[in-house]
């Protein structure tokens, strides 16, 4: 616990002088003001974030988390909880819609197993913290105990410590676990006190019947446990997943370090909603990638207070919206620091 103390007491506001200067070369650039839009205003932001008026986007990663549900006994889904396991290790084969992706933008992805239900065979690309094997059934009480929950949080901090000596300009965050949107939900109506059907989506493609069944868990996982809405791991401990704690910790320990982070979807912004109850000046140091196809998302990001990048109806998870938000991001600050300004190009300014 008091490693997670000490990560939050780290935790700095933007840099106000690094903004500044950062908004008076978008000022100088040869463009007219605000033609580039919402990368000004992140190129700003990211100045911020970082401490620097030129910021850098060179080194990426992705954090995509693993861990399974109890919940998955009260058929919230299609899939069987066997797939956690089996997209991991296609993960690790380089075969997903994250590989693709980050190999694009050039991201490296930390592949993390928080709680998957099996054991995986060993790779040199993954990275075990099992918490346990899968949480408990929420339906049922608490998913974790709070003192796992906390093991999920500082988890995910030292997983962000130990890619910073590799180089760590930004980061994403991605999520892989069957049935993960059914404790995502609970968290986003615990936060809220929004009633379960508004927080409930569809997942990975379910139909009426069935979300009515799945919103109707979720208002039960909540009854039974109660989570308290005012303390992150509380919510954590009694709704949450081990993936979801652990990007919770990655999110944390990121913004400690003055490192920007992109979030994905549904899971990675319940992951936010956790880390915001627990340090609210981590907000400053989130970018939503994008509004995911799930009902409830643009709920969760109104409740984080956040602007997306872009709408391409995704919703797969595993960090892909990110790595395009990293990609837009990058773009952002590339247009900062490498355009030349009027002066230096020779071109006459308007009135």
């Amino acid at each position: 616990m008091q490693k997670l103390k000490n990560t939050i007491a780290d935790i700095r506001a933007l840099d106000a002088s690094a903004m500044a200067a950062a908004r008076q070369r978008q000022a100088d650039l040869t463009k007219p003001a605000g033609s580039l839009g919402r990368l000004e205003e992140l190129s700003v932001q990211l100045a911020g974030m970082q401490g620097k008026a030129s910021p850098v986007i060179a080194d990426k990663a992705i954090f995509t988390l693993a861990g399974d549900h109890g919940v998955v006994a009260e058929k919230v889904g299609n899939w069987p909880q066997d797939v956690t396991a089996q997209m991991v290790m296609n993960f690790l084969q380089g075969g997903a819609g994250i590989n693709v992706l980050a190999r694009l933008v050039g991201a490296r992805v930390i592949f993390a197993d928080m709680g998957v239900a099996t054991e995986l065979p060993p790779h040199p690309q993954l990275i075990v913290r099992k918490i346990g094997y899968g949480t408990h059934n929420i339906c049922r009480g608490p998913a974790m105990t709070r003192e796992q929950a906390v093991q999920c949080l500082e988890a995910g901090i030292e997983l962000v410590e130990a890619e910073i000596p590799h180089g760590l300009h930004i980061i994403g965050t991605g999520d892989m676990g069957i049935g993960n949107t059914t404790p995502s939900s609970a968290i986003l109506a615990a936060v809220t006190g929004k009633p379960a059907a508004e927080a409930t989506g569809r997942g990975t493609g379910i139909t009426d019947e069935q979300l009515r069944h799945k919103a109707a868990i979720v208002e039960k996982a909540l009854q039974v446990n109660k989570p308290d809405p005012d303390d992150g791991i509380d919510i954590l401990s009694k709704v949450g997943g081990f993936e979801i704690g652990g990007l919770a910790g990655v999110i944390i320990g990121a913004a400690a370090h003055r490192i920007p982070v992109v979030i994905d979807g549904f899971i990675s912004g319940a992951s936010a909603l956790i880390a915001l109850k627990l340090a609210p000046a981590i907000r400053d140091y989130l970018i939503a990638a994008h509004v995911s196809a799930e009902a409830a998302h643009p709920l969760m990001l109104a409740t984080l207070g956040l602007k997306p990048l872009f709408n391409l109806e995704m919703r797969l998870g595993e960090g892909t919206g990110a790595a395009l938000g990293i990609f837009i991001a990058e773009a952002a600050a590339r247009t900062l620091n490498e355009m030349a300004t009027f002066a230096e190009a020779g071109v006459s300014e308007g009135e």
